[in-house]
């Protein structure tokens, strides 16, 4: 008997999850095309006036808004096209903060190299990083070869981060920071958040040379005589002393335990006493089982990115900063975006 298409939502999302990459790569090609932003400023256009705005032929045009309208991104009535509620809300703009950019950049960067998974899984390295020209060890610093594509991913991460760094920056525990040092600080969008959102805070951005060169953004510019930065390896060069804090924002996941210990010492010896640490990061299910954004991450950190780290569960951070020496770890779990946020005191 011929097989039947079966029904239920672990089925439903089987289908979602086998025809998602297309979909995805439709959005993204969608907002590379700028139809979002077109359909926000002229919303209920036909076919062909977006044909027009395009440029791209007819057929090929019928196709891709035949996908995006499958993905729930647009909707065509009479014949006329119009963005979707959650489009218009996260996709028709050029503002910092769209995820346009975060779906471009994914495009570009993080989901090609996902085809190497088999392999890398296999050879326990990153080996997409092998598409980009180089010999250093991580995609971060291949990066520096193409700045075009840097500055592509960079603006990829600062939108994400824009997304998801609402529940950091609300913490009380930073009214009370004078000087923030933001290890992997990239370019300054945590910092000038959180300097918009406490007056009395000045922040120094530790981050690697090519990325400071970005770290004067457009949400950094009307800080920027409360920002120092300073340039350098996570790894082998000193962090800035003179921080009565030390945060690490979407960094320590990128490595392994025995890489995060080492930076996590490194905060340590610069803190004074009562100094604290903040760590804002993915975690995963005490039982790693469950965390979409995560799960994603940890492939994408093992296939490209590092070679190692994952989204780890609050239990290892917090065990790490016992091990360091920091007294009375705790976590606030359950934010945006299955992120935890991490503290401890110097003692």
């Amino acid at each position: 008997m011929p097989s039947q298409q079966k029904s239920g939502p672990e089925y439903q999302q089987f289908d979602f999850l086998m025809n998602a990459p297309a979909l995805f790569n439709a959005a993204a090609t969608a907002a590379e095309l700028r139809i979002f932003i077109f359909l926000s400023e002229n919303p209920d256009s036909d076919f062909e006036t977006i044909r027009e705005f395009t440029g791209v032929p007819a057929h090929q045009l019928r196709v891709l808004l035949q996908a995006v309208c499958a993905a729930g991104l647009m909707q065509r009535t009479d014949g006329k096209y119009r963005n979707s509620v959650v489009a218009q809300d996260l996709l028709a703009s050029d503002e910092p903060d769209s995820w346009a950019h975060t779906l471009i950049g994914w495009k570009e960067i993080y989901y090609p190299a996902f085809g190497q998974m088999t392999k890398a899984l296999k050879a326990g390295t990153n080996t997409a990083l092998e598409s980009y020209p180089g010999d250093e060890p991580t995609l971060y610093k291949r990066l520096t070869r193409n700045p075009e594509l840097e500055a592509v991913f960079h603006k990829a991460m600062a939108a994400f981060t824009l997304a998801s760094i609402n529940d950091l920056v609300e913490r009380e525990e930073f009214g009370t920071v004078s000087h923030l040092l933001d290890i992997g600080g990239g370019d300054s969008t945590t910092t000038a958040r959180l300097l918009e959102r406490y007056p009395q805070l000045r922040s120094t951005v530790f981050d690697q040379p090519s990325v400071s060169q970005l770290a004067h953004g457009k949400e950094a510019q009307k800080y920027l005589d409360r920002i120092d930065l300073v340039t350098g390896d996570f790894f082998d060069t000193p962090f800035p002393e003179g921080a009565d804090a030390v945060l690490f924002s979407h960094v320590l996941g990128i490595f392994s335990p025995e890489q995060i210990v080492t930076l996590l010492r490194k905060a340590y010896d610069v803190l004074p006493s009562g100094g604290r640490i903040f760590i804002y990061d993915y975690n995963v299910t005490d039982d790693e089982t469950t965390g979409i954004y995560g799960a994603r991450l940890g492939l994408y950190f093992n296939i490209l990115a590092s070679g190692t780290g994952m989204a780890y569960p609050a239990e290892d951070f917090e065990r790490w900063l016992t091990e360091v020496g920091f007294e009375n770890p705790s976590t606030v779990s359950g934010l945006d975006y299955e992120h935890g946020f991490h503290i401890g005191t110097k003692p």
